[in-house]
Order: structure tokens, then C-alpha cells, then sequence
């Protein structure tokens, strides 16, 4: 008996109530990009009835996924959940996911002098190198922006979001990527007094005016005060098998095996592989590319096809997924590639759960991610975490 978790990173589906709070009030991530692309082709999703839950949301009117009907008779159980800590980022939604609640929200910095002096001063005397940048910016603007200056002076790139993060750039020619590490480990504990959600390395090569950003990004979350429902899984002698970047946003807390690939495609191989291979636990994975690659860039159509190919993947998967497994497709926050500015909106998320040879049911609007925490609970039998109503 398994379970596999599968978190599409960013895929909202639509404005939480309170999206007007972060500024995010419209955003809608699947309809927006469907509509600029022309039309989501993705039959699999489809089937599981993921045009069946824009009808649910409390829109006026009801943004529809186009290209993506309602299905009469879905194969899987649908609904969406609505984010009840406060924030939009990665490590927010993730955690609430894993059952907690991030209440106070982690803090975010001011978009320009971000970083307080002293945080400046006590980072750049243990690194030993200077810090530029110090403004919230998109990441491949200020590398395009600064990496000349990054490769003359060895100063590194530090920018922050509308997310709580603390982010470092460097090129891989000037601060090989264990050096880089470690510079974020020195931030990380720096940032800790502050709360801030995450220290991000954002390594990249070539020369000015054809940067790159590489797959070696690694992510310092701020260490959770509660057990998530990762670690209550495998006190119970429950396995935890972590894909893509699920071993640092959870500090590499309650998983049993990881390995952090760096793209969908390689995700979505050991996703299948362990599938295969393991008899019982749960597999969790982060696919990442529609976030990273193109949420932030704003690409619309790159979205769509990105999702279009998750499709293609997932029609080859789902015969995989026995009989008594629970297969459950969610998101972490929204990105709506046609919004303004780069930064996620807070939006609720698609819930789609398949389990072979169980009928399909209505799930509704679930307050708080942490559902999936309390249902992966009542699946393998251990005991109740504090929040959320399972649907299992």
C-alpha cells in the first residue's frame, strides 16, 4: 500500500478571497494560461475531473480552464483547497501541505536596501566577499544586470522577492557551487532570527549577455518548530521518498530516500521508477519547471506546453497505480504567467485524488492544505494530526 503525492509547482486555479490582501486579486494561473495559449490540450487531467472544479470556486463569472471541460464521469475525485497561513511562497504552501499552519507568515523584505546593514556587515565579514544587488528583483534580470560586475569583482548577487527569501547568485567560473553552499548555509543561520522562509543558491554560467542560470539551485528552508506529517510517517515505520527539491524544503526532515533532480522530466522518471519499485510509503515530489521556467518569466505558452507534456507523462502513469494506492495531484501557490509583475498569487489549489476502483467524489473546497496531511494520516493509519478533515 502506497501513496504518491505529487505537488505541481505553482499551478493555482484560481483567486483565493483574500488575493486582493498580497495584490493578486484576478489571478487565475490554469484559466489565464489556457486562454493565452489557445487552449490547454491535457485529456489525462481532463479525465480526472480537473475541469470540474473552476464551477466550485466562488468566481463571478466562473473562469473556465479552456480547452478543459467538465467531465461527466471522472476517473478521480476533484476540489480545491484554499490556503489558510498566510503567504504565497514555496515553503508556505509546502508546509501546510505537510499540516502545519505558518501563522505569523515568514518575513518579507523591502523591495529596495533590502537587507539590514547588519545583516550586510555580519555576512560580508564570514563570507569575506562584498554583496551587490540588495534589492527584490527577477533572478535572470539581475544576473543579466550585475554578472559583469559579479565576474570582475568576485562581489556576490543578493536579491530578494516578494517571497520571504534571501537569494545569492554567483557564477560557477568565480564561486565553485560547494563555496556558493556554503555562503548559504552562513545566510541561512544570519536569517534565521528574522524568519525567513528560505536562503536560495542561484548558481548559473557563460558570459554577459548569454547567462544561464544551472539545475544546481539549492534551497536553505527555515527550520519548522512542528513535526510534519513526513516525520510522523516514518516514526511509524512509514517510508518517505522524496523527489526533486521536497528533501530542502523540508530540511531534509522525515524522508527515508531522496534524490533531487532538477526538471519535470527527470522528477516525473523516478516518480515512475519507485512506483514500480516500492511496495508500500509515500512518494512526494515537487515537479518544478512550470514555476521556475515559466511562471517567473511570465511565458504563458511555455506553461501550457510544460503542463501539456505532464499530460502526456501522466496517461502512461496512471496504469501504474494499483489498487488499494492513493494518488494525490495538488499545487503549493499560484503563478499566473499573465499577471503583472514575476512574483506567485496567492490562489486556491487544484485537488485531484485517484484511487483505482473507487468511485469518483465531489471534494469540495477544503480549508487549509493540511487535508492532505490528515488524510495521508487516516491512509496508513497513524494516528490524527491537529488540523484539517481528511478526504480519505
Amino acid at each position: 500500500m502506497k501513496a504518491i503525492l505529487i505537488i505541481l509547482d505553482s499551478v493555482g486555479i484560481g483567486a483565493a478571497p483574500d488575493a486582493a490582501e498580497y495584490g493578486d486579486a484576478g489571478a487565475s494561473t490554469l484559466s489565464h494560461l489556457a486562454a493565452a495559449a489557445g487552449g490547454l490540450n491535457v485529456p489525462t487531467l481532463q479525465k480526472m475531473g480537473l475541469g470540474n472544479i473552476p464551477p466550485l470556486l466562488h468566481h463571478r463569472p466562473v473562469e473556465s480552464i479552456e480547452g478543459v471541460p467538465p467531465e461527466k464521469n471522472p476517473i478521480a475525485s476533484s476540489g480545491a483547497m484554499r490556503e489558510m497561513s498566510d503567504g504565497k511562497d514555496t515553503i508556505t504552501g509546502h508546509w501546510e501541505i505537510a499540516g502545519l499552519e505558518v501563522d505569523p507568515g515568514f518575513y518579507n523584505f523591502p523591495f529596495e536596501n533590502s537587507f539590514p546593514p547588519d545583516l550586510i556587515a555580519a555576512f560580508e565579514k564570514e563570507t569575506g566577499r562584498k554583496l551587490i544587488g540588495n534589492k527584490a528583483a527577477s533572478g535572470t534580470a539581475i544576473i543579466d544586470e550585475l554578472g559583469p560586475e559579479h565576474l570582475e569583482t568576485g562581489a556576490l548577487i543578493c536579491y530578494t522577492s516578494a517571497d520571504s527569501v534571501f537569494q545569492i547568485a554567483a557564477h560557477e567560473e568565480i564561486v565553485p557551487v560547494p563555496e556558493l553552499y556554503r555562503y548559504c548555509d552562513i545566510a541561512r543561520r544570519l536569517c534565521d532570527p528574522l524568519r525567513v522562509g528560505r536562503v536560495i543558491a542561484r548558481p548559473f554560467i557563460g558570459k554577459p549577455g548569454t547567462f544561464k542560470r544551472t539545475e544546481n539551485r539549492k534551497d536553505f528552508a527555515y527550520l519548522p518548530d512542528e513535526q510534519t506529517i513526513l516525520e510522523r510517517l516514518v516514526e511509524k515505520d512509514v517510508p518517505v521518498y522524496a523527489v526533486g527539491k521536497i528533501e530542502d524544503i523540508y530540511c531534509h526532515r522525515g524522508i527515508t530516500e531522496s534524490v533531487h533532480t532538477g526538471n519535470n522530466a527527470d522528477s516525473q522518471a523516478l516518480v515512475e521508477k519507485w512506483t514500480k519499485e516500492k511496495d508500500s510509503g509515500l512518494i512526494i515530489a515537487n515537479f518544478i519547471d512550470y514555476d521556475m521556467i515559466y511562471g517567473h518569466r511570465r511565458d504563458a505558452k511555455g506553461y501550457a506546453h510544460s503542463l501539456e507534456l505532464t499530460d502526456q507523462w501522466l496517461t502512461n502513469y496512471l496504469p501504474l497505480v494499483k489498487e488499494g494506492d492513493l494518488l494525490i495531484i495538488t499545487a503549493d501557490h499560484g503563478n499566473d504567467p499573465t499577471f503583472q509583475g514575476t512574483d506567485h498569487t496567492r490562489e486556491y489549489v487544484p485537488l485531484l485524488v485517484y484511487r483505482p476502483g473507487e468511485p469518483a467524489e465531489n471534494l469540495g473546497i477544503r480549508r487549509g492544505f493540511y487535508d492532505i496531511a490528515q488524510s495521508l494520516a487516516r491512509f496508513f493509519g497513524i494516528p490524527a494530526i491537529p488540523r484539517g478533515a481528511s478526504f480519505v
